[in-house]
């Protein structure tokens, strides 16, 4: 089984990471950044605050369907989770994060 890893991709004009689990599973994906370093900053940002429960925001959506993100220091979004079918599943999703990242790997998936 791998270790938790962050990976760094490109899109056609922007920069996104994700937070994967030891199954691959996505944990977290980020906003779009317009440079690689700024996505490498969000990296160190979850890295740093994924263990402030503060910084969790707990959302539902239209669907009954419920998420969560993760906020910075100035409360912009750093990442956003999957959907998850209750909020129980979701909560499981935050402590995921929590023992996932500060501890995570850091790949650059092959650019397209």
């Amino acid at each position: 089984m791998e270790s938790p890893k962050f990976v760094i991709h490109k899109s056609a004009s922007h920069f996104y990471f994700q937070l994967m689990a030891a199954d691959g599973e996505i944990l977290l994906n980020s906003e779009l950044h317009s440079w690689r370093g700024s996505a490498e900053d969000g990296v160190t940002a979850v890295k740093t605050l994924a263990l402030l429960d503060e910084r969790y925001e707990r959302r539902s959506s239209a669907e009954n369907r419920w998420y969560f993100v993760l906020k910075g220091a100035s409360g912009q979004v750093i990442g956003t989770s999957e959907m998850y079918a209750s909020p129980s599943a979701r909560d499981e999703g935050i402590a995921a994060v929590k023992r996932s990242a500060p501890a995570a790997g850091f790949e650059v998936s092959r650019y397209r």
